[in-house]
């Protein structure tokens, strides 16, 4: 899954073209319009506040940038004193998505910094924001036999075609999962905490935001859900033949929000949030809907619009989650 997604010269992310939006092959809460942009926004210069000195948004899984310009023009627009201060920083280790970022936020480039790895960033106290990131982490895959889990790799069949094989006991990647049925098979991410622990570090007192689809432990590993979430996009179109010509198409897990929130913990985090898409962005929509009220321009009906597919439980409203970690050891 790694090679397959992240290789730099033939990996699906190096990919040159549009991966994100109507034309490319899966659709996100940035697809709808700058609205989701704007929003997270004014919740970032909310967390700010009256507070004054150099603060960092620190972004990972930045795509082609979209969702960066989306943010930093609110803050220009409506909250200049936080744009004077704030470095944009953007974690991106493959180069074609690199260029494709830079000249996305061209205007931007003063407040940008694109880095390869959260090393190159020095300490500073600011919140990191991921959209559909960890359900794109590589995982690994374990199967319940009558005597335990086991892990499932990838080898050649005789035809030469990639195929499952067992590769040994899961062990420790395992060891919290319940009992359940041979046949049984699911995902786990068991390195989230070293993946988390150099972002931590660079966000110093600060705060984490995951916006993505999964669910908590008890519904992930529930009995019903046998086959696990692993899948693959093309063109909008979801399969489940990850091992098909890898390289060509997006390949994601959902996201186990209890390990998310249990790692985060283990390094000094505090989940202040953990809510459905359509609360969040209700929340910190309200002020801007209140300004609109009495209003009937075509700019109304565009924010409108946006909103309700953002929120709209049958569209990305109940599908996505967010949560969000305090790291500043406050308990209030």
């Amino acid at each position: 899954m790694a090679r397959a997604l992240y290789e730099p010269e033939s990996g699906y992310y190096a990919r040159p073209g549009r991966l994100v939006g109507r034309s490319g092959d899966f659709f996100t809460s940035v697809s709808v319009g700058s609205l989701f942009g704007r929003l997270l926004a004014a919740h970032l210069a909310a967390w700010r506040g009256g507070k004054s000195g150099p603060w960092r948004i620190l972004e990972l899984g930045a795509h082609d940038g979209s969702l960066a310009r989306d943010v930093l023009a609110e803050l220009a627009s409506a909250h200049p004193a936080a744009f004077a201060e704030v470095e944009y920083a953007i974690i991106e280790p493959l180069p074609a998505l690199a260029a494709r970022q830079r000249e996305t936020l061209s205007e931007f480039a003063e407040v940008v910094n694109i880095v390869n790895a959260a090393e190159d960033l020095e300490p500073r106290r600011g919140i990191l924001i991921a959209n559909e990131l960890i359900d794109a982490l590589p995982c690994r895959i374990v199967e319940a036999t009558e005597d335990g889990w086991v892990e499932m790799g990838v080898d050649l069949g005789s035809e030469g075609n990639f195929e499952w094989k067992v590769i040994g006991d899961a062990g420790e990647i395992a060891a919290l999962l319940p009992a359940r049925p041979p046949g049984y098979r699911t995902e786990v991410r068991p390195d989230l905490e070293s993946f988390l622990s150099p972002l931590a570090d660079r966000i110093g007192q600060g705060r984490m935001l995951w916006v993505d689809y999964g669910f908590e432990a008890d519904d992930y590993y529930a009995d019903g859900r046998s086959e696990g979430t692993l899948q693959t996009f093309v063109k909008h179109r979801a399969d489940n033949a990850p091992l098909d010509a890898p390289g060509s198409k997006d390949i994601t897990a959902h996201v186990d929000f209890t390990a998310l929130g249990a790692a985060c913990e283990s390094l000094g985090g505090r989940v202040v949030r953990f809510e459905n898409q359509a609360r969040f962005l209700t929340e910190v929509a309200r002020p801007l809907l209140l300004s609109l009220e009495g209003r009937m321009d075509e700019e109304v009906a565009k924010v409108v619009r946006q909103f309700q597919t953002l929120t709209h439980p049958g569209q990305l409203g109940s599908r996505f989650h967010v949560m969000e970690v305090d790291f500043s050891g406050e308990t209030t």
